[in-house]
């Protein structure tokens, strides 16, 4: 009979662990997106977050993720997770080049588009705080390219130009930007637009215009927009794989090569010639750790005080689109290269970016400290409503499909 027993509990035991073994295998990729947060918590001084003060199962993002970058308009894909302020998850799914077999990894370097923005918004702030230039300061001071519609460019002020108020029509000759004319000679242009509405007093989104950013960095700077990038924001923060030109994307040892649908098409440089407006790029984990930044987490470089000027409302907005992600957001409004909303009783923080065959998204509460950054390589919209779904998931509200996977 004891014997028997043996055998019995043997039995147990050996199920017992298949099961965790099982369980083990299943949760590696988990472990994975744990792991590298981890890493790179511990690279920036601070100890991992604790697993048990998770809110989100990680496991269900997992999988939401997985079916995301499984679809046939999807090629790579990349996400950091903030919780209570710190790095909890970051992963990589996919490819950095359909059909390559190359897969996407934390150190991919991918385009940040015009979520590019805030970076020369926050170099702004950083030298109004060292005292070389006030961000009050009329563009024509810092900008010797740009022409308003009854010279306005004496009135608007470099916070104007940030927040897109610089009072003529939304995306002033992109289309010459995107033929590849001088974004400086197209500037001088924007003198014989209609003047919409007085500085300062209306919204509507630019690329060329924002620019004026770059040559003000510039000149107040004495350094390339490049060089005062690394100097100001990046190399204190230890983002080691940011850059802000096309060779620091196309030169790195793994890059996310840009898509329609899946098929790949050449890097579009436009962009580039307005750095301030999207050229900077980076691995997902250094997105995250300036999204960690932008919640208050380096307040040696970015002390709570420089991030209220930076995302404080500045002036209203019409909804960004008509997904039922966007709907769902209220009191939308823009501060200094920065989105703002409402969500369920919830303040947020956010910005999206766009060139051909890439995308990108930030958004974050900083009250809560929790925060969801991607980046991938097609011009599918499919993953712009997963920060929305993983947001329900931290307030605690009944899933429901933002992003619905399965739909064209």
């Amino acid at each position: 009979m004891i014997r028997g027993l043996a055998v019995v509990l043997l039995i147990i035991l050996v199920a017992e662990i298949g099961m965790i073994a099982r369980h083990w295998v299943a949760d590696a990729p988990v472990r994975q997106g744990i792991r590298v947060a981890a890493r790179a918590e511990r690279h920036l001084g601070a100890g991992p977050l604790s697993p048990r003060r998770y809110r989100l199962d990680y496991e269900r993002v997992d999988a939401r993720l997985r079916a995301i970058a499984a679809r046939k308009d999807m090629v790579g894909l990349g996400i950091a997770v903030i919780e209570d302020g710190q790095l909890a998850f970051i992963k990589t799914y996919g490819e950095t080049r359909a059909g390559s077999g190359e897969k996407a990894t934390p150190q991919t370097v991918w385009r940040w588009a015009s979520v590019s923005k805030g970076v020369a918004a926050t170099m702004e702030a950083v030298l109004d705080a060292q005292g070389r230039l006030k961000l009050d300061d009329p563009i024509s001071k810092w900008s010797p390219s740009l022409k308003l519609p009854k010279d306005n460019q004496n009135v608007a002020t470099l916070a104007d130009a940030l927040s897109h108020r610089l009072g003529v029509v939304k995306n002033a000759y992109d289309d010459r930007l995107e033929a590849n004319e001088d974004p400086a000679a197209i500037r001088s242009m924007y003198g014989g637009l209609f003047p919409m509405c007085p500085p300062g007093t209306c919204w509507a989104y630019q690329n060329v215009g924002f620019d004026v950013a770059r040559e003000a960095v510039e000149k107040a700077s004495g350094l390339s927009y490049d060089q005062a990038a690394r100097k100001l924001i990046f190399g204190p923060l230890g983002m080691t794989s940011a850059s802000t030109t096309r060779e620091g994307l196309v030169n790195a040892a793994s890059w996310a090569r840009p898509h329609l649908g899946r098929h790949e098409i050449p890097v579009q440089d436009a962009y580039y010639r307005v750095a301030s407006a999207g050229g900077v790029n980076s691995s997902i984990v250094d997105l995250g750790i300036w999204m960690r930044a932008q919640m208050g987490g380096a307040p040696n470089l970015l002390p709570p005080g420089l991030l209220w000027e930076l995302h404080v409302p500045r002036v209203l907005t019409p909804r960004h689109g008509l997904p039922p992600y966007d709907l769902a957001l209220s009191n939308n409004a823009y501060g200094l290269a920065f989105r703002t909303a409402d969500y369920a009783g919830h303040h947020l923080v956010w910005h999206r970016g766009a060139v051909r065959g890439t995308r990108s998204e930030m958004m974050f509460d900083p009250v809560s400290r929790f925060g969801v950054a991607m980046l991938w390589n097609s011009s599918s919209v499919k993953p712009t409503g997963f920060p929305i779904e993983l947001l329900d998931q931290f307030y605690g509200r009944p899933f429901h499909d933002w992003v619905e996977v399965g739909r064209p």
